[in-house]
């Protein structure tokens, strides 16, 4: 069954939470006793209806104050999909909490709360999902039946986010706007009688149908070898094959194929899942590749197809969400891994700060602190074979881990 992973932004009390336990509750897919624990919860605040967002808010600190403090991941399923929705939070100290849960998503809800329409927040949360490359963006109007459900305000609401739209240097968005009550369940999973003069989707309707056209980043296949497969018996002695999973576009039996660092060329025989054979591998699918030439090809590696490879450097700039307590400086050294490459990499120069609110950017800065976003020039111990993050998600992004602590403190989007 198909996966789509979803991530959901929106600034303190716009309705995330409650949001996500709406559609797990009109799609059922909420556990008996997970209902019985908010109904009762729900009762003993004095609400005369059920409160969605404890489905979802774990953590007693979540609870108490009623905000997103960490990302929660929450996974239901209907018919035709399954569904992962990171809760992130919308605070911006949690900004880093923002980018790790939007980082590994296909498509975003942006929350805005109808009474206060487009805000400083809305700016920094569409600017993380323009910075990600998300390429369907659903803007969900909530809490229309606090301004009685107004057509007006709706179409406000509408024309000041499309000014923001005009912002972005990613227009390969998808943009849709859609008005919700998530307390009230109206366009969430079933259509609202209160909003006549609205002939979209629902929420659910147009998750159900989105295209993985739509979602995906499509690009040029990178197949970086995870594994090495050489079994010990006697009827497959002479059997060597790379398992990996293919990213960006797909690999096809007869394709020629270069392996990198090497650059050694060979052409695809066999692609294996488990132990039945397929002329093509999809786009995400985990398969083991066997080779017509015995070219040497270790863990680390990468296939692509002849006449388009990526770029092999050891220097590059990126943008860089910083999430450590801990500054980074011009000279800091780090393990950046890419894929699953570990390489040395030594902070060359802070080009400038990002203003993730659209505002510009800082000139002339020393360090970064936590959930600081900015451009920054790297210098690695040992070439790399990358794409740009525009052209290629997972091939052009990164971590930074700390060489003493071993933490993550950093992701990287190749520029």
């Amino acid at each position: 069954m198909e996966v789509l992973k979803i991530a959901t932004a929106g600034s303190v009390d716009d309705g995330k939470s409650t949001l996500i336990g709406r559609l797990l509750y009109d799609t059922k897919s909420l556990t008996s006793d997970k209902l019985e624990a908010i109904e009762k919860t729900s009762k003993q605040k004095g609400y005369d209806y059920l409160d969605f967002s404890l489905a979802t808010d774990g953590l007693v600190a979540e609870r108490e104050q009623g905000i997103t403090i960490d990302v929660a991941h929450i996974y239901f399923s209907t018919q035709t999909k399954s569904y992962i929705i990171a809760d992130t939070p919308g605070h911006v100290e949690y900004t880093r909490n923002m980018v790790t849960g939007a980082s590994t998503s296909q498509a975003a809800i942006i929350l805005i709360d109808a009474r206060k329409g487009v805000i400083e927040q809305t700016n920094r949360h569409f600017f993380i999902n323009n910075l990600l490359r998300i390429k369907d963006v659903i803007v969900a109007i909530n809490k229309m039946d606090l301004v009685d459900f107004s057509e007006e305000k709706y179409n406000q609401i509408k024309a000041d986010f499309s000014q923001l739209m005009q912002k972005r240097d990613y227009k390969d968005q998808n943009i849709t706007f859609i008005p919700v009550s998530a307390l009230k369940g109206d366009n969430v999973v079933n259509k609202s009688i209160n909003t006549p003069w609205y002939k979209g989707q629902t929420l659910l309707e147009h998750l159900e149908v989105l295209n993985h056209d739509d979602v995906f980043n499509t690009g040029t296949p990178r197949f970086p070898v995870q594994y090495v497969i050489r079994p010990k018996t006697e009827q497959f002695h002479d059997f060597r094959g790379y398992a990996g999973k293919v990213y960006g576009g797909q690999l096809s039996v007869g394709d020629q194929v270069v392996a990198l660092p090497s650059k050694t060329t060979s052409t695809i025989k066999d692609i294996y899942v488990y132990d039945q054979k397929y002329e093509t591998a999809s786009r995400r699918s985990s398969v083991t590749i066997t080779l017509e030439d015995d070219i040497n090809v270790s863990r680390g590696d990468m296939l692509v197809k002849v006449n388009d490879l990526p770029t092999i450097d050891k220097q590059f700039t990126a943008t860089i969400s910083w999430m450590d307590s801990q500054s980074l400086r011009t000279g800091n050294k780090y393990v950046l891994q890419h894929g699953v490459h570990k390489v040395l990499a030594r902070v060359e120069t802070i080009n400038h700060k990002i203003n993730p609110d659209y505002s510009g950017v800082e000139d002339n800065v020393s360090a970064l602190t936590m959930n600081d976003i900015a451009s920054v020039s790297f210098k690695l111990n040992k070439a790399i074979y990358y794409d740009s993050f525009i052209k290629h998600r997972t091939n052009g992004s990164f971590i930074l881990i700390d060489t003493q602590s071993n933490n993550t403190v950093g992701a990287g989007f190749i520029q």
